[in-house]
């Protein structure tokens, strides 16, 4: 199929710039898959909306500070200049084996080569080892006593490009908070401190509404799977079948293996929190099928791209936010609902002003 047909127009001022005042409270356009007919509901009535007996997978990944500014070393900036020159902006996409190994994009991506160190303040600094296949850069930061304290004391929350701040370098307390799920693992887990950008179905959920999903009956269990350059790269071909995703590191336990397991044996339905949960899930079905076996925990990486024509052996429900016009994740969410069904939604999406993309509102499948 070409990209260009999941493509549809998006007024600017229905992408969302801040989250809702109260976390939980986004509208949500319901889809009957099997039947195209939608309807327009609020996140918080979402227990009524799943069945008892339903497994609701999450991802648990935590969002970190990966966004740095620095300077090349040894260009002089001129800080009066619009453009200071020797400044980068780096976000980090993945951490890599080696110590201080990271893979990021770097802009201005061009000017960087191979053997350049960047400064990030005092206490940081990196070598740019290699560049990738998609154009970014793998760094080895020089040894500090806590990488991640300095992520937190430097470093940026990765908000995406069309969520503008007063200034490049901005990011509000509010965003800490908001751009991360309330189940995310803590700081101290340093496994699950490896996303570069949210898993945005999840950010609408609070305690008090997985607190009456689990009363309804509703099962809930986690996966991980670090956001990276998979999620997020810029589709670049024109047509479906040319698309090749970057891989992105993802973890399962022995519990959330089994519960998944089982409500398939069972006949249950598994509802998939994001796109990011849906990938991790149907690469593990993939991989189980072919040892002719279960799902097994573990951890591992996946490239999988979901478009449509693509069978769904684990996903039966999906949460997700709306998603930008010809993306990859546009792609996934077509692949399960059929892409005339989802773009029909889209539009009646726009028509009642729903706001778009991460802060935005969001959108049940079933």
């Amino acid at each position: 199929m070409l990209v260009s047909e999941f493509d549809y127009e998006l007024p600017e001022e229905l992408i969302a710039q801040r989250p809702p005042e109260v976390r939980g409270a986004s509208r949500m356009l319901v889809l009957d898959r099997r039947t195209g007919a939608y309807a327009d509901r609020s996140f918080g009535e979402l227990p009524l909306l799943l069945e008892a007996g339903d497994l609701l997978v999450l991802n648990d990944s935590r969002v970190i500070p990966a966004r740095l500014f620095g300077v090349r070393e040894g260009l002089a900036t001129q800080e009066k200049s619009p453009a200071p020159r020797g400044l980068v902006e780096v976000l980090l996409t993945e951490r890599l084996a080696g110590e201080g190994v990271w893979s990021a994009l770097v802009r201005p991506g061009k000017t960087v080569q191979v053997g350049e160190r960047l400064v990030f303040g005092d206490v940081l600094r990196a070598e740019v080892i290699s560049v990738g296949e998609f154009g970014e850069r793998t760094l080895r930061f020089d040894r500090v006593d806590d990488f991640y304290a300095v992520l937190e004391k430097i470093g940026h929350l990765p908000l995406p490009p069309y969520i503008r701040r007063e200034k490049d370098t901005e990011d509000r307390a509010e965003d800490r908070e908001r751009y991360q799920t309330v189940y995310s693992r803590p700081l101290g887990s340093a496994e699950a401190r490896g996303s570069s950008a949210a898993p945005t179905a999840g950010l609408h959920f609070t305690e008090a509404i997985l607190g009456e999903l689990r009363e309804h009956g509703v099962e809930i269990a986690t996966v991980t799977l670090h956001v990276g350059l998979g999620t997020f790269q810029p589709v670049r071909a024109e047509r479906t079948e040319e698309i090749r995703l970057h891989a992105e590191s993802y973890t399962i336990s022995a519990e959330t293996a089994e519960a998944v397991n089982r409500a398939r044996a069972e006949g249950r339905r598994v509802v998939a929190a994001g796109t990011t949960t849906t990938r991790t899930l149907e690469h593990l079905a993939r991989e189980a099928e072919s040892r002719g076996g279960l799902i097994e925990a573990g951890s591992g990486s996946t490239s999988l791209f979901l478009s449509p024509g693509a069978e769904f052996k684990v996903v039966g429900g999906l949460l997700t936010n709306f998603h930008l016009p010809a993306s990859t994740l546009l792609m996934l969410v077509s692949a399960f609902a059929g892409r005339e069904r989802v773009l029909e939604a889209y539009a009646h999406a726009v028509d009642a002003r729903y706001r778009f993309f991460s802060y935005g509102d969001c959108m049940l499948v079933l």
